[in-house]
Parts: C-alpha cells; structure tokens; sequence
C-alpha cells in the first residue's frame, strides 16, 4: 500500500513561495500559501476543484494572488486611504506555533493556524479611530461630500478613517465625544440648536488647506452644536435662545471599551 501522506504538508509552491497542504482523511484537501495567507484550492472528497483561480494569477510579491480566498484588511477595496484591499493580502504570513485550541479538533481533521505579524510601517499605516462619537446612531445626516445628499446612519457609533462632513438632524440634548487614548469623554450639552455638525478634513483636504497643518487633523475633531435644515426665524417681539455646554468627564472601561452611557444617562 502506498504511504498516507501527512494531513498537514508544508512544501514549496508557484515561484518557491511556502504553502501549506491540508488534507481530510476521505480524500478533501485545501491549500493555503504564506503569502497574503491566501486560500489557493479547495477539492472535495472526489479531487473536484471548487474554487476559481485565475490561471494567470501572478505568485510574486508584491502582486497578489488572484483568485481563491484573499484576505482583504483592513478595508475592502478602495473604501480607506489604503492601496487596494489593504496590506494584508501582500505580505507573508507565518505559522502560529502556540494557537489556541481548535474548537471542532479531532484526530481526522486537518487546520493550521496563520499569524501575519505587522512591520513597523504597516503599523504607521493601520487605520484606527481613538476616537468616537456617541448618541448619533440610527439618525439622518446631510454628507456634504456627496452634494448633501441625504442618508440615514448605520454604525454603532461615528469613527473616522477617511474625511467626515455631516449634518446630523433632529439630533438629542446629549452627544459624547470618547477619547480613547487619553481615557475621557467630551459630553455636548444643547438646546435650541437641533443639528449637529461632525467634520474633519483627514490627510488629503488638510493638505489642501493653508491655513492647517498637515497632520493636524490627526489631533482634532469638529462637532458643533447647529440649526441647519430649519432656519430659526423671529417675528417682531420674537424671541430664540440657544444653549451649548461642553464637559470633559474621565471615561470608564466596560467589556473592554470605554463607557458613555453613565454621561449621556446623567
């Protein structure tokens, strides 16, 4: 009989570049390269190739693999102010060698553990957001970006990675505004002014501007108090009043993240 091949294989695959072999006792294997850790086959019990690689698919950094299963991170297509797809697709990962325990482990079953370690310019370069705004969610908002067309909010909360300029409408009395570096929240305080205005510019625009700094946007954040889509008007004798108080309070940790819901509550 011939000799069993291992369920686990690392070999050398397209261009010397490593890959790795998963095999299933009934004959199913995967093959996944170091490269992009990238997902380039995947046969079932009777050898049948089921995912689509492109036979002029390019195995030399820094062009990814086309075809399979990329790992596009940490954006998706142009959506951020990274090259396509993100950096994780182009760089090698390697193999965890202290993973933690496979949940579905068992002696016929085959997996491997894949780490991609940053460089030190991708971590210049990772988008993340310090900071957050609360109490927004669900709301409608003017962008000013797209000719002020009207949309309604879908995130949890406001994060910034690329340029922001929104009129948020009807807005509540209460938004927080969580810096997460220096642990405190900023709580708006409003009445009469029914709209909120959320901006910054991000690299390209602050660029642009002469009388800002160019990496000054990564140190602010413009979230005012407004009454844009309703103008406020006064008959003789009328009179308006409009309020906007601002605090700073240290921000607490539950599950991990910071906590505004005891300022906006307060």
């Amino acid at each position: 009989m011939a000799e069993e091949k291992p369920l686990v294989e690392i070999s050398k695959g397209l261009n010397g570049l490593e890959k790795i072999v998963l095999r299933q006792v009934r004959g199913s294997s995967t093959e996944v390269y170091l490269y992009g850790g990238h997902v380039t086959s995947w046969k079932n019990d009777h050898g049948e190739e089921l995912l689509f690689l492109s036979s002029k698919a390019i195995f030399k950094p820094p062009k990814p693999i086309r075809g399979g299963i990329p790992i596009c991170f940490p954006q998706f297509g142009g959506h951020g102010n990274l090259d396509q797809h993100g950096f994780a697709r182009n760089r090698v990962w390697s193999i965890d060698t202290d993973p933690p325990p496979f949940p579905t482990a068992s002696a016929n079953k085959a997996f491997v553990d894949l780490i991609l370690k940053p460089s030190e310019e991708d971590l210049k370069i990772w988008p993340h957001s310090e900071v957050r705004v609360e109490g927004l969610e669900t709301l409608d908002y003017l962008d000013n970006l797209k000719e002020k067309e009207r949309f309604t909010e879908q995130g949890d909360a406001i994060t910034f990675e690329s340029e922001v300029d929104k009129i948020y409408l009807s807005t509540p009395t209460k938004i927080a505004i969580l810096d997460h570096e220096k642990k405190r929240t900023f709580v708006l305080r409003k009445d009469g002014l029914p709209d909120a205005v959320v901006w910054n510019p991000w690299e390209k625009k602050a660029k642009s501007m002469v009388d800002f700094g160019d990496d000054e946007y990564k140190h602010m954040l413009c979230v005012e108090a407004a009454a844009v889509e309703k103008a406020i008007t006064l008959k003789s004798g009328e009179e308006w009043k409009g309020r906007l108080e601002l605090s700073a309070v240290p921000s607490s940790y539950r599950s991990g993240q910071l906590d505004p819901q005891r300022v906006l509550q307060g």
